[in-house]
């Protein structure tokens, strides 16, 4: 049984707040390098294409982490486990920061990679404390935290390059990461999981999970789809923002603002899966992504049309996320961080597929080229969505209710 050192096993407000904050400053890890690929390519001397595999490695090593780290959410004692490894992430990034060599800050880019997978530590642990009728609504709190860490990282990366050059986003980061973990030792609760065997176990049932939860493999691949197309535009509409209307590293930063209205999304998708909503809701949300990549190349020439854009493709993607958390984490309380991990594993290798596509794309056919990537890969999503629709079996159904 799991057990809590708090006095109630709900999650107080207070506790809400840091972990969403907590998640969108660990998670932001990951983003800062997006808008910053040209100064980054200039600084090591290499070219656009090269550059962007930072992105490329960056979400492989988050991959990498969801895969060997999270598990072990379901082994030792959460909060332990979160401040060691931001630990770990902030040295990681002071590694960044004085990378001599573009090899080095490749190799490095791994590693925070690989340590920022703190937010998904947090975010089974925000579920396990709070009450089931509650739970959409919670997670779709610390997920607006994620959101806002995912949508911001870029402007906050883009106004700190321009003050100070793009090295100094990584040492201040650290530095957070290091305050952090401060603060989550003093404010969290104990939650010791109660995993009877050791590690290999636990990777070892992650093939059992995947095997016997059809609703996980649903939607950890719709998702990764929808990440895919997310991670497409943000890497690409930096150069895109350069190239065809001259933008300035500020002028970037003021452009990505508008992707953060997407964060609005994650509390209404949390209401709409506690009300049952979830499978209706998800449809919409793959479409609305493929029609947002549409207006994309039908405005490319317009900045507020690409705007537009960018908001309803941000919430797309995220009101989709918080939808299939929803579904997913109720599919096993004992088993949540390796649901978590399977689910956003799967979305991370999607991203750096799609990342590393983009590049490539991007080069050879331009913007139009991620917008027709952009459309596909959704309407790819809302293929398996349908396929599932008609084949929900009675855990199926808990599921999406939360029970």
């Amino acid at each position: 049984m799991t057990m809590h050192t708090a006095a109630s096993p709900r999650l107080s407000r207070a506790v809400t707040v840091v972990l969403a904050a907590a998640c969108g400053l660990t998670v932001a890890n990951l983003y800062y390098s997006q808008p910053l690929l040209d100064l980054i390519a200039t600084s090591f001397g290499v070219s656009r294409s090269a550059a962007a595999v930072v992105v490329t490695l960056t979400q492989a090593g988050y991959a990498l982490g969801l895969l060997f780290v999270l598990p072990l959410g379901d082994l030792l004692e959460n909060r332990t486990l979160a401040g060691r490894t931001l630990l770990g992430t902030a040295a990681a990034l002071l590694l960044a920061a004085f990378s001599p060599v573009f090899a080095v800050f490749l190799v490095v880019s791994v590693l925070v990679g690989i340590t920022s997978v703190v937010a998904q530590v947090l975010v089974p642990l925000a579920t396990h404390l709070a009450p089931p009728e509650d739970r959409g609504k919670v997670v779709g709190q610390v997920m607006s935290g994620l959101l806002l860490g995912i949508l911001l990282a870029r402007t906050v990366a883009s106004l700190v390059a321009e003050l100070w050059g793009w090295r100094a986003i990584y040492v201040i980061s650290a530095v957070l990461m290091l305050g952090l973990a401060v603060v989550l030792r003093q404010v969290l609760p104990l939650r010791r999981p109660d995993h009877p065997a050791g590690y290999r176990s636990l990777l070892a049932s992650l093939g059992e999970l995947v095997r016997h939860e059809p609703v996980l493999r649903r939607r950890a691949l719709c998702q990764a789809t929808m990440f895919g197309a997310f991670s497409a535009f943000w890497t690409a509409i930096a150069y895109q923002l350069i190239a065809e209307h001259g933008f300035s590293q500020g002028q970037i930063a003021v452009f990505a603002l508008v992707g953060a209205g997407g964060a609005a999304a994650a509390p209404i998708a949390g209401r709409l899966a506690d009300r049952g909503y979830g499978r209706s809701a998800s449809g919409v949300a793959l479409l609305l992504a493929a029609l947002s990549f549409a207006l994309a190349l039908a405005g490319q020439r317009s900045v507020v049309l690409l705007a537009v854009a960018a908001v309803l493709l941000d919430f797309a993607v995220q009101c989709h996320q918080v939808l299939s958390q929803h579904e997913v984490y109720a599919l096993r309380a004992d088993a949540r961080a390796r649901l978590n991990t399977v689910f956003v594993s799967t979305i991370f290798v999607g991203g750096a597929i799609s990342s590393a596509v983009t590049g490539v794309l991007y080069g050879a056919y331009g913007w139009t080229g991620v917008c027709a990537l952009g459309v596909l890969l959704p309407l790819v999503g809302l293929g398996i969505w349908a396929h599932g629709l008609g084949r929900t079996r009675p855990a199926e159904v808990r599921a999406q209710r939360g029970v």
